[in-house]
């Protein structure tokens, strides 16, 4: 399948178009952004470690039953994926208390939730993703609610994969944010990637932070957490 144009550059990937219209290839960049955009730097090897990890956790769903746009791993840093129209909404799951939600309800990071919570935003970098409800996704025509309910379902149901499959890498997932995309006849797949940049994982034993909070709390040692948690993803579908 050949490339085509340039279609879109984000904050951390370019969209290309191809000889088909139902498929585009997705290349990860190593460009890293934080507070939507008001930190900036490069994280060396990032857009590799993402590649290869998105597609991994995405063959991970797939074998349970999760539909996704994954198709074909073309390169270190470039994916054929199914052509989706997102969702204009971040799904956010979470399963301790942290980031944004700590600071929101003034707890400390790392308390634990009673059951994992499913919160939506807004996308929109212009506004800071603003937290929204169920109820302003369906009344603003963002998804119906019959989408609304596949969406949390999913989403609750991608935990319980990830969450358990990390716990054997001796990882935690603290919390992790999806994006959802239609397909040609509406159907709804998971989209976009799941990585470092996209969820917190912490070591298990120690707390240690192993993903983008390194980069976005000035921690050091960017390179190697993201190294570390390929290595551990890595090793664990290898068994």
């Amino acid at each position: 399948m050949e490339q085509g144009p340039l279609i879109y550059e984000g904050k951390a990937k370019k969209v290309y178009g191809t000889s088909s219209p139902e498929h585009v290839i997705v290349e990860y960049k190593d460009d890293a952004t934080a507070f939507n955009g008001q930190k900036r730097g490069v994280i060396t090897g990032k857009g590799v470690v993402n590649n290869r990890m998105s597609n991994l956790f995405f063959r991970l769903l797939e074998a349970h039953g999760i539909e996704t746009h994954f198709v074909e791993e073309l390169s270190e840093r470039r994916t054929l994926v199914r052509k989706v129209e997102i969702v204009p909404v971040e799904v956010v799951v979470r399963n301790l208390a942290a980031g944004s939600m700590a600071k929101r309800l003034g707890i400390p990071e790392g308390t634990p939730l009673g059951r994992p919570i499913v919160e939506f935003y807004y996308k929109n970098d212009e506004l800071g993703d603003p937290l929204v409800s169920e109820e302003h996704v369906e009344a603003l025509g963002w998804a119906s609610r019959g989408e609304i309910d596949t969406i949390r379902r999913t989403a609750l149901r991608v935990n319980q994969v990830l969450s358990e499959f990390l716990a054997a890498q001796n990882v935690r997932l603290v919390d992790f944010k999806l994006e959802f995309g239609r397909a040609p006849g509406g159907r709804l797949l998971l989209a976009d990637e799941i990585s470092p940049d996209t969820c917190r994982f912490w070591d298990l034993a120690t707390g240690e932070k192993l993903d983008k909070d390194r980069f976005r709390r000035d921690l050091g040692g960017v390179e190697q957490a993201y190294e570390e948690m390929m290595r551990r993803v890595e090793g664990g579908l290898r068994r």
